[in-house]
Formats: structure tokens, sequence, C-alpha cells
């Protein structure tokens, strides 16, 4: 009798906890589960350059491209320096996410994080050879943010199933490029220029990481458990490319430039660590799952090209116009297997539906020259749309900028405001999810001539 009565016991704990694993399948897509499927960069995804003179004209520099920032912008405007200098771009964001969760309005609401770092470090040397004009330039730029923070709780309920839980996401890090740039003047009114991006460790490290942690209590089959879960998924990113440009002085008052930025495949480690457990009052009922990898994998960056057209009203006015694209669509993880991925979607490759970007940005600036000084007044608006399933996000912006050059020294700062409305609904749709998205960006850049 006592051994029957431990088979009977085994075989209930054994039919229960089969009737437990199909009913936590429905629960296995979880939130976090979705987003790390994906390479989520808040901040504008779109490669565009650096400096606070060009974000206070709305980021339309490739046609003026005439202080260092040129080649992170186009590297053929570079020999518009007549003298070495020295340059450094600090830069603070704040971003806030309105998030809507259709299925779980429990977790919608604001989720916003800060964060001040270098933008961009140089050092510009021009000189003449073989009675040609040219520039050198060594730089560092930060070019991908990818720092965001949530914290939400998050109800899921089934007929026999329930678990409500308080879900923490952090993701932090940033890719960044050392550059080496050359420029020559090769007619008086035709310049190239090419620069020699380097994503390695440095400055920063080249790697962004996100962590997940979940915390709750819920029930199944009325018997109460607890759950926790924590993951952490970190990537290293290390790769060349190359920026290549040209600027065109069409008349003495209408410049012509264009950049060319090459697809370049980096080598991305990846490193994968999670941990589920739940919790009975019968510990034959409690479950845990584990799994941790390192993968080396790759992962294909896309192209971008762009062209601008500046117009020099007088010597204190000035306009600018740029137009570029991002081929959003040759964006792809491709792990040690061989398993081809777009970091937008999380989906295979064979299954997303990716288009490029056509960003739009308009700037002007009027300078307040006096004998000894010059005060500029810089504005700027842009269309900087964000890469999606289907069809892009739509995102606008606005910015203003000033400062004074005085003698050997220049100062300037500017405030960019980027917004999107309704966006993201492709991150999430097992939570009818869509966000709206506020980001203030301030720069401030420091130019010593010698």
């Amino acid at each position: 009798m006592k051994k029957g009565n431990i088979m009977v016991e085994c075989l209930t704990t054994l039919v229960l906890s089969i009737v437990f694993v199909f009913i936590q399948a429905p629960f296995q897509v979880t939130l976090a589960e979705n987003l790390l499927k994906r390479v989520e960069i808040p901040s504008s995804p779109n490669p565009v350059g650096s400096g606070a003179r060009a974000l206070g004209m709305g980021g339309a520099f490739i046609a003026i491209a005439d202080d260092a920032t040129a080649a992170s912008w186009n590297p053929g405007g570079l020999t518009q320096l007549e003298t070495p200098e020295i340059s450094a771009v600090g830069a603070y964001f704040h971003r806030t996410d309105d998030n809507t969760f259709g299925t779980n309005p429990e977790a919608s609401g604001d989720q916003s994080v800060s964060n001040a770092q270098l933008n961009y470090l140089s050092a510009t040397y021009p000189f003449s050879a073989f009675d040609f004009n040219m520039v050198v330039s060594v730089n560092f730029q930060n070019l991908y943010d990818f720092d965001m923070s949530w914290q939400l709780p998050l109800n899921q309920t089934l007929e026999t199933y329930s678990l409500d839980q308080n879900l923490d996401i952090q993701q932090d890090g940033s890719l960044s490029a050392y550059g080496l740039a050359y420029s020559i003047q090769v007619h008086p009114s035709l310049s190239f220029g090419f620069t020699l991006n380097l994503w390695q460790n440095g400055i920063y490290d080249n790697k962004w990481k996100r962590t997940e942690t979940s915390h709750g209590t819920g029930f199944d089959f009325g018997d109460p458990f607890v759950y926790e879960s924590n993951t952490t998924d970190q990537y290293t990113f290390t790769g060349y490319n190359a920026n290549i440009g040209i600027l065109w002085n069409i008349t003495s008052n209408f410049t012509f430039g264009a950049v060319f930025k090459t697809p370049f495949t980096a080598d991305v480690k990846r490193e994968f660590a999670t941990r589920t457990t739940q919790r009975f009052s019968e510990p034959a009922f409690d479950s845990e799952q584990a799994e941790s990898f390192t993968d080396y994998g790759e992962m294909d960056m896309p192209m971008s090209y762009g062209i601008g057209l500046a117009y020099r009203f007088s010597d204190q006015f000035t306009m600018a116009a740029d137009v570029y694209r991002t081929e959003w669509g040759d964006y792809i993880y491709r792990d040690s297997k061989g398993n081809k991925t777009c970091p937008i979607t999380g989906l295979p490759q064979g299954q997303s539906d990716v288009d490029a970007t056509n960003q739009v940005r308009l700037g002007a600036e009027y300078l307040f020259i006096s004998e000894d000084f010059a005060i500029p007044l810089r504005a700027g608006l842009f269309y900087d749309p964000a890469p999606a399933q289907g069809s892009p996000d739509t995102y606008y912006g606005a910015s203003i900028g000033s400062g004074i050059a005085y003698k050997w020294f220049v100062f300037d700062v500017a405030y960019q405001y980027r917004f999107g409305k309704n966006v993201g609904q492709y991150m999430l749709q097992d939570f009818n999810y869509a966000k709206d998205v506020y980001e203030h960006t301030v720069y401030s850049s420091i130019i010593i001539h010698f």
C-alpha cells in the first residue's frame, strides 16, 4: 500500500508538472523576450555627424562642413580650415517614452532616461604640398546611444493561471569610432576627402548591454507561487568603414556637398545568460530554467549617403539643406550558425520588411559681427524617420543655437528637440504597443585655433 501511494504521488506530480508546462506556454513570449529579439537603438539610428554648430542648424551641414567636425559630416570640407585647431564636443540628452500597452494598461506611462558624454574630439592640421592645399585630422566620434530605462508592472491572466510582476529593463552602452581624415583641394572650387573610421574600444567601450529583471507572484490552479527572472544580453562590436566626401563651390555663394558612408561587416561577440524560477509551497512543483552562451557573429551595417546645398546670401547670412538616405534593408545580424536576423524587428531576414529612411534637414545661420568678436544665431528643422517593420516611423525635430567667436577661441551651444507620435508599433505587437517619444539634446563645442 505504501509503495502504491508513492507511485500515485509520483504519477500525480508528473501529470501536474506536464500540465504546468503547457499552461506556461502562452507566457513564454513575454515583453522582455520580445525586446531581446531586437537591437534597440533608442536615439536616432541614422548616422549623422557631430558638433554644436551643425546641430543648431538642424543637421544641414553637408554643404557647409567648414570646421573640424567635417570629418564626420563631409571630409571634403576640411580644406576650408586654414589654421591648426583642436575641438571637443560634449552632449547631454533626456528622452521620454510615453508607452501605451493596449493589452496591459497597467504598464502604460512615461519612462525616461538621461545621459551626458563626450560626443566628439579632434585635432586638425592644414598644410600645402605639391601646390595643393591639404588637411589631415584625427578624431573621435560617439555615434550611437543605446541607453534606455523601463520600470513597469505587468499582469498576465489565463483561466487557471495568473502572474503579477514588476519588470525592470535597463540598457546602456554606445558605439564610437576613431577616425583618420585626409582632404585635398584638387581645384580652387573642388575638394575631396575621406575619413577611415575604426570602431574599437577606447574612450568608451564599443558595446551595449541589456539587463532585464522580473519579480512577481501568481497562482497556478489556485496554488500560489513566486516568480523571478534575470537576463543579461551583451554585444561587443568591432569593425571599420570610411566616409567619402566632396565639396564643390559652384559659385562664390553657392556650394554643393556630397558624402557616402560605406557599408561594412562588424565582428560581434554576444554574451547571453538567463535564469527563471517559480517556487511553490510544494517544492515538487518548483521549476527552474537557465541558459547561457557566448556567440561570435557578424553584423552587416548599411551604407548611407547624402547631398547638401548651401547658399551664402552675405558674409552674415547662410542657408543650407540636406537630403540623406540609409539603406536599412541591408542591416543584418548573422550568428555563428549562419542564422540571419533583422536587428530592427528581431525577425528572420526573410520575414522582415524594413525600408530605407530618407532624412530632410533645413538650417540657417546669421552672424552678428563686430571688430573683435562674432555671435551666431542658428536655427533648423528636420524630418528624421526611424526604420521600422513595414514603413519607417515618423520623427520630426527643430533646433536652435548660438555661441561666440573671439580671436582664436570659438564656443558654440545648441539645443535640439526631436519627437515621434504613435511610433514603435512593430516592436511589441502581442501587447498592442505604441509610444510617443520626446527627446531633448544639448551640444556644446569648444574650438581652439593655433
